[in-house]
């Protein structure tokens, strides 16, 4: 089982990194892996993942504003640290699973 999950991985990052490395891009991001998904005829994944990405990056976005209104200013650059600013990227600290990686 763990061989195929692996394989299924690496199928879909592949995808992902191919469409980066033709775009000039270095990093592989949720809607890239999303992307691939639905151009390997996973649709359903694909459109579940965006849902999902989607609800996350709201309540991230939720709570990057909470807590800037109670930060101090001096903690400003901390803050902003541990949250992204929606360019398609995931914060870079979370428990939920990063789907991004670099590209060598």
């Amino acid at each position: 089982m763990q061989e195929c999950v692996s394989e299924f991985i690496s199928f879909v990052t592949g995808e992902a990194s191919d469409k980066c490395h033709k775009e000039k891009r270095k990093t592989v991001n949720g809607d890239d892996i999303c992307w691939a998904l639905a151009t390997l005829g996973f649709d359903n994944y694909a459109e579940q993942l965006k849902r999902y990405l989607h609800r996350y990056r709201e309540q991230e976005g939720e709570r990057a504003n909470n807590s800037q209104s109670r930060a101090p200013a001096g903690n400003f650059n901390e803050e902003k640290e541990e949250t992204s600013n929606y360019r398609g990227e995931l914060p870079r600290r979370s428990a939920v699973p990063n789907f991004q990686y670099q590209l060598h």
